[in-house]
């Protein structure tokens, strides 16, 4: 009974933990990306006009 029970915790805490994960993927990969953009444009005009 105590392996069903902890079975049942970890499957509903698991796409909690995936999710989280992904996200804090997501934002790490998303950062990378704008720093990448901001140095291979600098100097470039149109990053006065990018707010």
């Amino acid at each position: 009974m105590p392996g069903a029970v902890i079975l049942i915790i970890v499957l509903l805490g698991f796409p909690i933990i995936f999710g989280l994960s992904m996200v804090g993927l997501a934002a790490l990969l998303g950062h990378l990306l704008w720093k990448d953009g901001e140095i291979r444009n600098e100097g470039s005009e149109l990053l006065d006009l990018n707010t």
